[in-house]
């Protein structure tokens, strides 16, 4: 067991632009410290120490919790720790009152290393007093690190999670986290069996290597192999893709991946949605649960600008990726508490290719997949493909709202029949399952407040 050192003060965390506490939670950080295996096979570097840092995210309101704990592999392709899935979906985990628990198991989030922003904003770049004591070895013992910090949650007497009496752990991990945490099902948690389940946000078609060169360096698109999870996953495995990490964009496409649904994995791809999104670098930011409607469309607005920089065209402003992962959530934690599996999906049509296209519809909207009203009862064409020169806006995927003449023939009563139809869409996405019924007025207002 790892040792464990609280750390007072506020953690240097990403999360948004609100306070913690609006949405009802505290932040606790701790110093974690022990000696992690790799797990590369023969020939394999030994054991080394580290010492990394690890942040709880608990409801103020202790008697809210669920009961089940997320614990997410922070994202560092930015050049920060990131808590993307946080990020992303934190109005459902806040609302069904999860604990949160953090890791820095990689490298880059604590020293620096290859990005695909060339920035570095680590841990102790940034505060180089609070983290200078943090030791990390590399990415080849981030594996088990990762369980190490799992054990430590789930142990009382390390009092990561205070008072809370937690009875479930799931894994959550989005983007190049997400291809570590499919080499994590693959090759460790048969051996560590620290996690009850896992959500797999966002990958490729290819997985994280074992050795600990930087994922960014190794797996450029075509040089590593397609990677399907094993046949007898240990846990249920929720699988999340849009239609960027589909057909691929810096990295080679989940397409080469693709495998059947079973009895421990579902796999939903999200027709009309990007990898990132406006939701990513707007919507987030600003949504705390208490946000004017009229807030929240305008951070949805289709803007042409992306991290200071003008693409030509409007990045992907689609509302899915939010609302359907934030299903996924719910939808993976009833699957571990109850046993009974969230609805299996149609895929995304794709052609003959590598990459292969996406087969579109007369709206130019890919065809199959999870169904929701923004791709059903269309006001805009999105896609997480995008024609640019730029590798980080290929993660941003394009869209084009209708012109007026196309809402005219789409919705010749206007306004009401796009809400009337919109309305009915929604609905059977919610009774289908992809979509939580405690978000349908929210839905509803910004489908309003959009058109």
């Amino acid at each position: 067991m790892p040792t464990v050192t609280p750390v007072a003060g506020k953690p240097n965390l990403l999360i948004g632009g609100y306070h913690l506490a609006d949405l009802g939670y505290a932040a606790s950080e701790f110093f974690i410290s022990g000696t992690a295996s790799p797990y590369a096979g023969e020939g394999a570097a030994g054991e080394a120490e580290y010492t990394t840092r690890i942040v709880a995210l608990t409801p103020i309101d202790e008697s809210a919790f669920n009961g089940t704990v997320l614990v997410e592999w922070l994202n560092v392709s930015g050049g920060i720790d990131t808590p993307a899935v946080w990020m992303m979906a934190h109005r459902e985990i806040a609302r069904a009152s999860y604990a949160y628990v953090v890791v820095s198991a990689q490298k880059v989030g604590v020293d620096g290393g290859v990005t695909i922003t060339g920035m570095d904003m680590s841990l102790k770049k940034q505060d180089p007093q609070r983290y200078s004591s943090l030791n990390h070895p590399g990415d080849a013992y981030a594996y088990d690190i990762f369980s190490q910090a799992g054990k430590l949650v789930r142990d009382a007497k390390a009092d990561i999670l205070g008072r809370l009496e937690p009875e479930r752990f799931v894994a959550v991990g989005e983007s190049q986290s997400a291809m570590f945490l499919t080499t994590y099902i693959n090759t460790v948690d048969r051996i560590a069996g620290e996690y009850d389940g896992f959500l797999v946000h966002s990958r490729f078609g290819v997985a994280a290597p074992l050795d600990g060169v930087s994922a960014l360096e190794s797996l450029q698109e075509g040089t590593s192999d397609p990677a399907p999870f094993r046949s007898d996953l240990r846990v249920p495995v929720m699988n999340v893709i849009t239609e960027t990490d589909l057909v691929g964009a810096v990295l080679a496409g989940y397409y080469r991946s693709r495998q059947p649904d079973n009895e421990r994995l579902r796999t939903w791809e999200i027709p009309g949605t990007a990898h990132a999104d406006a939701y990513t670098i707007a919507v987030g930011f600003i949504d705390n649960g208490s946000a004017p409607i009229d807030q929240l469309a305008a951070a949805y607005a289709p803007t042409q600008m992306l991290m200071g920089q003008d693409m030509g065209y409007y990045i992907n402003f689609a509302p899915a990726h939010h609302y359907v992962l934030q299903a996924a959530i719910a939808g993976l934690d009833n699957w571990v508490r109850t046993g009974t599996a969230p609805p299996s999906a149609p895929r995304i049509e794709i052609g003959e290719g590598d990459p292969p296209p996406l087969l579109l519809d007369a709206n130019g909207i890919a065809k199959g997949g999870v169904r929701t009203p923004w791709v059903d009862v269309p006001i805009a064409r999105t896609s997480g493909v995008a024609e640019s020169d730029n590798v980080l806006a290929h993660l941003f995927g394009s869209g084009e709202p209708f012109d007026e003449a196309t809402r005219d023939r789409l919705y010749p009563g206007g306004k009401g029949e796009y809400l009337e139809r919109f309305t009915e869409s929604l609905d059977a996405t919610i009774r289908a399952g992809y979509l939580v019924r405690a978000d349908r007025s929210e839905i509803l207002e910004l489908a309003a407040a959009t058109y």
